[in-house]
């Protein structure tokens, strides 16, 4: 039975990291609530913390100590394939270098999240329902006549376009956005928080790292972090 509205819960996550004889504290107790259609900016200058605790929250890296919860599923509980399974199908991961293959397709690129889902027998069976699903993405995200191309014949709001359909393409609960208009210029990034103001307002859950307060103020709440503590929320 699930015990509260949150969606994503960490409780006094800490991290550190070894370089040579030295120990860098990154996070230092966090504790944050994320809610079922939440629009969260994660703001703090760079080595605030925001982009380890972001890793964290998806289930790229784990903490030192502390828990983190999907709906009141303790992570560190899931064995390696189940948290294989929560990354592919419960989160969407939006990257500020996107991250694209350049020798697949934008369709292809789109198609990575659910193949890997299926295996060979379950994508055979199901491919031409997922693509149809990933064109429409596609389409409406303005890259309809883009489905061909590689990522390096597209502009860098078109990347990040693609990037966020191939977060879509799984229905995932949580977006996960880590500086996504970062390595665009403004008119370009502020087209691309256009569509995530767009997927809020549909009821998508999304979390976004940002340093920018203009960016940070898109969101429905801003929580701040400062040497790897939350300075408000």
């Amino acid at each position: 039975m699930k015990l509260n509205n949150y969606i994503l819960t960490c409780q006094q996550i800490f991290k550190s990291y070894r370089m040579g004889a030295t120990r860098l504290d990154v996070l230092k107790g966090i504790d944050l609530n994320i809610a079922k259609g939440e629009f969260v900016a994660i703001k703090g200058a760079s080595g605030s913390g925001k982009s380890t605790l972001m890793h964290i929250l998806g289930a790229l890296d784990k903490p030192d100590k502390g828990g983190v919860f999907f709906e009141d599923k303790n992570l560190s509980a899931f064995s390696g394939r189940k948290i294989n399974e929560f990354r592919n199908k419960k989160i969407g991961f939006v990257f500020q270098f996107y991250h694209l293959l350049d020798e697949l397709t934008v369709l292809q690129n789109v198609l990575i999240a659910p193949m890997v889902q299926s295996g060979t027998i379950g994508w055979l069976l199901h491919s031409a329902k997922v693509k149809k699903t990933a064109r429409q993405l596609l389409g409406e995200l303005g890259l309809s006549d883009r489905t061909e191309h590689r990522p390096y014949q597209l502009s860098g709001g078109e990347r990040q376009r693609v990037a966020i359909a191939r977060a879509l393409i799984n229905q995932p609960d949580i977006i996960l956005a880590d500086e996504p208009t970062g390595n665009l210029d403004s008119k370009t990034g502020n087209d691309i928080l256009k569509v995530f103001e767009k997927l809020h307002s549909a009821g998508q859950t999304i979390v976004m790292v940002t340093h920018d307060d203009r960016i940070a103020e898109k969101a429905s709440r801003i929580i701040r972090l400062a040497d790897g503590r939350i300075a408000s929320a």
